[in-house]
């Protein structure tokens, strides 16, 4: 009889770490950028494209809507005909990343937009309205300035885990309270290692999406200053 106890409870017990091993086993996989998952939807893109005369399957924006926020996919339009199903690491799946479309007039190619940063920046909104106005503190540039956090209630300035350098990148704020990352520092490093001519008043953040699955998510655009060469924020 000791047994049989012993043998039920040595079962239920498996059962609940398996439980609990799963979600988080799962949890992982939806945040990593796989190659191949991506390679898989750009498949099914450029299929659907030339079936449909052209035409993307996007989702439709407002034209205003920053760049790389601008055609998110619609994966409704092209599962189960053209993929099974949506990537597991896709927001549909519960995954973080809101898979979208770049350089969607030449030569459409799928990069991952990392939801997380979302998260962030709804939290600092949540501070703000609460603190009732914007807590400005130095202006950086035109129209650019940074954030008194304490006035927040941080201890910590918050930070976002950069997907290009795994550095910690800051939060700006513009004049109408509109918060975004600050990719100066990643900026620079690409800078010392791309053979792009690149000119002031052009924007350059395609030089971090070049080699990377990965936009910079809600960035402002930047640009080289033409006297050193390093990124600064570009005034239009």
């Amino acid at each position: 009889m000791k047994k049989n106890r012993l043998f039920v409870f040595i079962l239920i017990l498996t059962l609940m770490l398996t439980g609990c091993m799963y979600p988080q086993e799962k949890l992982v996989e939806n945040q990593i950028p796989y190659q191949d998952q991506a390679e898989a939807v750009q498949s099914a893109v450029l299929q659907f494209q030339q079936d449909n005369g052209g035409i993307l399957p996007i989702k439709t924006r407002d034209m205003e809507t920053p760049i790389y926020q601008k055609y998110p996919i619609d994966f409704k339009k092209i599962t189960p005909k053209y993929m099974a199903e949506p990537p597991g690491n896709a927001f549909e799946m519960g995954g973080i990343f809101q898979y979208v479309l770049v350089d969607v007039e030449e030569d459409p190619k799928v990069k991952l937009l990392d939801l997380r940063i979302a998260e962030k920046i709804r939290e600092l909104n949540l501070r703000i309205k609460m603190n009732q106005y914007p807590p400005y503190k130095d202006q950086i540039a035109e129209n650019v300035f940074t954030l008194d956090f304490t006035e927040l209630g941080y201890k910590q300035e918050p930070v976002v885990t950069s997907p290009y350098s795994e550095q910690n990148l800051p939060f700006v704020i513009t004049g109408d309270a509109q918060i975004y990352v600050d990719y100066r520092m990643d900026l620079y490093q690409a800078l010392q290692t791309t053979d792009e001519t690149l000119e002031a008043g052009q924007d350059i953040r395609s030089i971090l999406v070049k080699d990377s699955l990965i936009v910079p998510a809600y960035s402002l655009p930047y640009t080289v200053d033409e006297k050193t060469n390093e990124p600064i924020f570009l005034v239009k």
